[in-house]
């Protein structure tokens, strides 16, 4: 996860740098397009669909007050032309607007002649450009250009038009610009989309699943408005996309609020702000629906009371998690940070005309700035937050592990403990009764222990104990494992040695003992142990053979200790089960 983070963090930066320095080029730089305002700057006329292009120069044409009424005709939007690029015909006409039937443009010239260039809902040819425009370039006829006429066809609205005037070389400039911001918006959208997703399920989280399907709505509404899918479904040009691009941005809203509400702990907020945030979300969202589907005159009403209600969402939204954030949750800080731009990109536009910036991309392209920071943020915020969390949990789980190896182990001599030695000598009891091994306990037990105890003191035990576990320790191998079972009692099990080689391996052990050094710690004294051995064979279990090697155990120290007892214990045809015991020499 912490490498997924750290490319995602690389590839990101990378593609949002170069991002941002489209976004500031196209915010700084001098703009030679002149906006042509519907109301100020456009003439209008009005007829029926029916009407012919060629009508043209038969139109009255009115330079005074709005147009109205002509939803269901023809509007006739005419701009006349001055200065030298129009005088060589220099010019370009970019539209930002499709929900119309048809629209057609005529580029007059001073001797008289009319070019016409048109598109339709569904048939867009070549004139569609990346960034929601379609391009109109003036024809070369040969003299001055003196007017450019916009014809439009069951229009839903004049006050959605947004149209330029631009030259030829600066509109192909602008077109490729505006194409590589859109594509790395686009791109940073899908990583995000992708990433989000795969947490989601990587970890179980229901808010990163709301976050991925906030990101691949607002990657469709992106994709749409731009018109990119144009060159996949030439089909959709027109007033269907711009109907799914208005229903998609409700949906997104929406999403992103219940993404927001879901990631805050149901306990930090109350219940009443946490339905009246999802309510308003979900309002918004199903408000898309109708929005979409109307083309009158009151699209652009219904547009302004829906931008309030958004506006009333958000601040909603920032109560709620601002809450939640006064009460200690970490995801709603994240998400407090990442709707902080898109609050302030949405609250501008509503009082900056922007329209017309951004090389004609305008507040569409503010908007998928703003998703995509969000997007990048909440995704990073989640990585960073899932990788302390995975970095807790795996020092939880080193603790716990240690924890439990300190419980299998005898804090004083570093032997595994009884618990630790059951554990390890099960395998090895399986693989002898597998392979019909024979397996073998020796229980060793110091003698007179508790004298050592009483006359040197408990330290000195102690230290006794930890040279005889030291020596022990030798035996410890692959087919061998040992213990402190407790006490001054030892434990070893064997599996695969029987017979005299087992006992000759229980003797070395009691002779080994007894050769340890305890001068410094118990003066001469000579500290001897008992040995008592069960040999198994097939092996059984750990209780019937350490009930086996106990009773070896105290037949030798009642015979006198230091001394090795052995048990055997065979349930095999001809073999009988014997006792041997072997004394010191």
């Amino acid at each position: 996860m912490i490498a997924a983070a750290h490319l995602l963090a690389h590839l990101c930066g990378r593609l949002g740098l170069g991002f941002a320095v489209l976004v500031l080029a196209m915010w700084a730089a001098p703009a030679a397009a002149g906006t042509l305002d519907v109301d100020r700057d456009l003439c209008h006329a009005q007829t029926g669909v029916a009407a012919r292009d060629s009508s043209l120069p038969t139109l009255r044409f009115s330079c005074s007050g709005s147009p109205a009424d002509y939803q269901q005709g023809s509007l006739w939007l005419r701009a006349p032309l001055e200065g030298p690029g129009a005088g060589r015909g220099d010019v370009t006409l970019m539209v930002h607007q499709s929900r119309f039937d048809r629209l057609a443009v005529a580029f007059s010239y001073a001797d008289g002649t009319t070019r016409w260039q048109q598109v339709r809902a569904g048939d867009y040819g070549s004139h569609w450009r990346t960034g929601g425009q379609i391009l109109f370039e003036a024809p070369d006829g040969g003299a001055a250009l003196t007017a450019v006429t916009m014809r439009v066809d069951r229009l839903s609205g004049h006050q959605f038009i947004h149209a330029r005037l631009i030259p030829k070389a600066e509109a192909a400039m602008q077109s490729a610009g505006m194409a590589a911001a859109i594509g790395a918006a686009l791109t940073l959208l899908l990583i995000s989309c992708i990433y989000s997703l795969s947490l989601a399920f990587a970890v179980r989280r229901q808010y990163l699943a709301w976050q991925a399907a906030w990101s691949g709505t607002m990657l469709l509404w992106g994709a749409l408005w731009s018109q990119v899918h144009l060159a996949l479904v030439p089909g959709l040009a027109g007033t269907v996309t711009t109907q799914i691009c208005t229903f998609l941005s409700c949906l997104a809203i929406a999403l992103a609020t219940v993404s927001a509400a879901t990631a805050v702990d149901r306990g930090r907020v109350p219940k009443w702000l946490r339905a009246g945030t999802l309510i308003l979300g979900l309002g918004v969202g199903l408000a898309g629906i109708p929005l979409a589907l109307i083309r009158g005159s009151s699209l652009g009403l219904l547009g302004d009371a829906l931008g309030l209600v958004v506006l009333a969402d958000l601040a909603a939204v920032t109560v709620y998690l601002g809450w939640a954030w006064r009460r200690g949750s970490v995801e709603a800080r994240d998400f407090l940070a990442a709707w902080g731009l898109p609050m302030a990109v949405l609250a501008a536009i509503h009082v900056v005309d922007v329209e017309d910036g951004f090389w004609g991309g305008g507040s569409k392209l503010l908007v998928l700035v703003a998703a995509t920071w969000q997007a990048l943020w909440l995704a990073a915020a989640a990585t960073r937050r899932l990788g302390h969390l995975r970095i807790e949990r795996d020092h939880a789980r080193s603790a716990a592990a240690q924890a439990q190896q300190l419980a299998r182990r005898d804090p004083l001599t570093g032997l595994p403990n009884r618990r630790g030695f059951v554990e390890s000598v099960t395998p090895l009891l399986e693989r002898a009764r597998a392979d019909n091994l024979p397996a073998a306990l020796l229980l060793v037990d110091i003698d007179r222990f508790k004298s050592i105890n009483d006359i040197y003191g408990h330290d000195a035990g102690d230290v006794v104990l930890c040279g005889i576990a030291r020596r022990i320790e030798r035996w410890e191998g692959p087919m061998c494992t040992v213990a402190r079972l407790g006490g001054e009692e030892f434990g070893l099990l064997t599996i695969g040695m029987e017979g005299i080689i087992l006992g000759r391996f229980a003797e070395s052990i009691r002779r080994g003992i007894a050769a340890c050094d305890h001068s410094a710690t118990v003066g001469e004294r000579l500290v001897t142990a008992s040995v008592g051995v069960a040999e198994v064979r097939p092996a059984c279990d750990f209780q019937q053979l350490y009930r086996l090697a106990d009773e070896a155990l105290y037949d030798a120290k009642r015979g006198g200790r230091n001394k090795v007892v052995v048990q055997r214990h065979y349930d095999m045809p001809g073999r009988a089960s014997a006792r041997e015991v072997a004394r010191t020499n």
